[in-house]
């Protein structure tokens, strides 16, 4: 019978081993990542919600505001319609309105907003979380300041 020697295993072995370990508790769950399994009935699942990070205070010093958000319990993909609001778990995208303007624009890609161009001066973003059908399910407003001098930089 052969007898595993632990003084055979080389320090590389040993650092591997406790690293798979370190990493392996560190990690985040399935479902923390996923999110919720798709068998589980919608009903059951918590509500979804945006949470929106204010500009990045170095790119409004150069005229370009940007704008990074993550949605909960919602997944960002571009599926549209009625049909899609049965999908589990949850999809939709974002709309977004700037400075009250009667109109706003969707995006799906999960990315963040960029916006350039805007005046100098005081400017509000509204961002709302919403269903595959269009629906806001939750939504939040960034206020920030574009400094003088900055509106006339336009970036490609």
């Amino acid at each position: 019978m052969k007898q595993f020697r632990l003084d055979r295993l080389s320090n590389y072995s040993i650092g591997v081993v406790l690293t798979l370990s370190a990493v392996m508790s560190m990690a985040q769950t399935a479902r923390q990542v996923l999110g919720q399994a798709a068998v589980v009935p919608l009903a059951c699942e918590p509500a979804a919600r945006i949470v929106i990070d204010s500009p990045l205070a170095d790119q409004l010093s150069e005229g370009r505001v940007v704008i990074q958000y993550r949605a909960e319990n919602l997944h960002i993909v571009p599926v549209f319609g009625p049909a899609a609001l049965a999908v589990s778990p949850r999809i939709g995208h974002i709309h977004v309105t700037v400075d009250d303007m009667p109109w706003h624009w969707a995006d799906a890609s999960g990315e963040p907003v960029i916006l350039n161009g805007l005046p100098a001066g005081q400017h509000k973003v509204l961002i709302q979380l919403v269903n595959a059908n269009h629906q806001p399910v939750d939504q939040g407003v960034v206020r920030f300041v574009i400094p003088k001098g900055m509106e006339a930089h336009h970036h490609h």
